[in-house]
């Protein structure tokens, strides 16, 4: 097989299977190495996303990430890669050289877009499944996730360390496994948990469950939702996800201090 014959590969995250079509079969195996556990090949799946691949880009950082949609399609361009997709015909194209942190950010913003239609969203957050129940642990850069998650106990799933994937199951919310990782730079497990709770994290000087009024936690849930596109109907469904997902599930403050005791609150 030549280089310039098509790889097929099937990622499948939060039970959502997209088939990656690339132009250039050396690519499949930045997939393959990229998406390790979440990945498949075979007939291709109902979601497809076109990667054309090209031999140079501009450099990400030259660029601002734009999102915006124009009749039934969303357009997105950052420099690396330029793509398209059409939610209703769940189809796309993304135009990227061959690396995998192009089609990560295309992925990311496709999910997003997805999510939003069920009433989930993508969470800066680690999370982590124990006793059969997932736990999110929430904040910005530096407040602690990868710290907090390298702390887990050996009976504890990792899902991420940086990219929590949520979206309601049978009426109840679930968190799965992303290969969206952060500084462990290493994916989560494919696996997936009913949620026991939201915890935004604080580092301290004890372990302890603080709680937080539900102003304060849509507040700080809203901020932490990876939210990419500027759309008035977008907007309002993950506002309204956030409300009803405040509503269902346990938010709080968890103050902790970098030792693995903090999980015995986890259990």
């Amino acid at each position: 097989m030549s280089n310039r014959e098509q790889a097929i590969v099937t990622i499948t995250i939060g039970g959502l299977p997209i088939t990656v079509r690339a132009n250039d079969a050396s690519f499949a195996s930045i997939l393959n190495k990229r998406y390790a556990g979440y990945v498949s090949s075979g007939a291709e799946a109902p979601y497809l996303l076109e990667a054309d691949i090209v031999a140079a880009m501009r450099p990400a950082e030259e660029v601002e990430l734009e999102v915006h949609r124009e009749g039934d399609e969303w357009l997105m361009d950052r420099g690396d890669f330029r793509a398209r997709w059409n939610p209703r015909a769940r189809r796309g194209v993304v135009t990227q050289s061959a690396n995998p942190y192009s089609i990560d950010s295309a992925l990311r913003i496709i999910h997003s877009l997805e999510l939003a239609k069920v009433g989930g969203f993508l969470l800066h957050a680690a999370s982590a499944i124990r006793g059969n129940r997932a736990f999110l642990l929430s904040g910005v850069s530096g407040a602690g996730k990868t710290t907090i998650t390298r702390l887990a106990p050996s009976d504890a799933i990792r899902l991420t360390d940086e990219i929590s994937y949520i979206r309601p199951v049978d009426g109840e919310y679930c968190a799965f496994g992303t290969p969206f990782s952060g500084e462990l730079g290493v994916p989560g497990e494919n696996a997936v948990a009913p949620l026991a709770a939201l915890y935004f994290l604080t580092q301290g000087l004890e372990n302890r469950i603080a709680p937080m009024s539900r102003e304060t936690a849509v507040s700080k849930l809203l901020r932490n939702i990876l939210f990419f596109a500027h759309d008035e109907d977008l907007t309002s469904r993950v506002f309204r996800a956030a409300c009803d997902f405040v509503e269902s599930v346990e938010l709080a403050q968890l103050i902790f201090r970098p030792d693995p005791e903090v999980w015995s609150l986890m259990a």
